[in-house]
């Protein structure tokens, strides 16, 4: 019985060597294939634009600059906000990007207490860094991280200077504007006026209205009734350009005015092409946009902090009408 007992283990011992030996000789060969790791989807930093006039060239140019440059930086960009500058869809839509804890906001700025409430308090509380684009807002009210845009009192000046040139030293100049002018107009307006007063023969009459097109229609035909003599007109708010345009052309032959405005309005450029504006001033949109997404991600990666809060401006020149036809 034990002889048996010893051949029976040694069978068996045969056997589980040979099983062992098999499977051995799968594991290492070389045709087999190797299971594929799952691969971890790139944990991207999500960003958003957000503006108040989209589907507009100059705010479609902000948006392909700052697309391009996401590409690049390897971040999402997602663009959002409202049409035809309705401010309280543009602020809900800030509110959801702070709810929705993205990483970084790029925000045209609105000089109200509702988005300073927005951005000093809540982003804050979410530790979202906001920079402004095109349209700045105090620092101290907002506590945004830094601007990305044009200079808009020297863009003022450049504009008040280019109507001396094209007008002369005296005159009556029409100045509209909003009735609750934000940050950045009253920068466009002490330019403007900064140069203007330099030359005690120009007159200057503020016309202010609020946003509708009705109501832009009505303070243009008020102020021509104020003011029959005047000789120029400036859209400090660019929104205003088509509608005072078209409401000037109603009474006079549009051609003997001096007609000035910004190329943030929907209907500047195309105005300025037709002979209808003397001359705008020409921002570079796309720029803002790259410089704002690569700003925003090298503040994400710790690569540059602080930003400068004084911010980072972008080029403008004066573009008259003989270079846009």
């Amino acid at each position: 019985m034990r002889k048996t007992g010893i051949i029976l283990l040694g069978f068996l011992s045969v056997i589980l060597f040979y099983f062992t030996f098999q499977s051995a000789e799968k594991v290492f060969r070389s045709d087999l294939k190797v299971p594929e790791l799952a691969i971890e989807p790139v944990n991207q930093h999500r960003l958003v634009l957000i503006t108040k006039n989209l589907d507009t060239p100059f705010w479609d140019q902000v948006a392909e600059g700052g697309q391009e440059q996401a590409q690049k930086e390897g971040v999402s960009l997602e663009v959002w906000g409202s049409y035809g500058n309705n401010q309280d869809d543009f602020l809900e839509k800030m509110e959801v990007a702070i709810y929705s804890k993205v990483d970084g906001i790029i925000v045209q700025g609105l000089d109200s207490e509702e988005f300073n409430e927005l951005t000093k308090i809540k982003a804050s509380f979410y530790s979202i860094p906001i920079i402004t684009v095109a349209n700045d807002v105090p620092m101290e009210e907002s506590l945004r991280r830094t601007y990305v845009g044009s200079n808009q009192y020297l863009a003022g000046q450049m504009l008040a200077k280019q109507l001396v040139a094209d007008m002369g030293s005296k005159g009556e100049v029409v100045l509209m504007s909003d009735s609750d002018q934000e940050y950045y107009q009253k920068q466009r307006l002490q330019g403007i006026t900064d140069v203007l007063k330099g030359y005690p023969d120009i007159e200057t009459v503020n016309a202010e209205t609020l946003q509708s097109r009705e109501q832009i229609m009505s303070a243009t035909q008020n102020v021509l009734n104020k003011a029959p003599g005047a000789d120029a007109f400036i859209a400090v708010n660019a929104d205003f350009t088509g509608v005072m345009v078209q409401e000037i052309g109603k009474r006079f032959q549009v051609e003997p005015y001096y007609i000035y405005s910004f190329d943030d309005g929907p209907d500047s450029l195309t105005l300025l092409e037709q002979g209808k504006l003397d001359g705008i001033i020409e921002q570079s949109p796309k720029e803002m946009g790259t410089v704002s997404v690569e700003l925003i991600t090298k503040w994400l990666n710790d690569e540059a902090v602080p930003l400068d809060a004084e911010g980072y401006l972008t080029d403008i020149r004066m573009l008259e009408e003989k270079e846009a036809q």
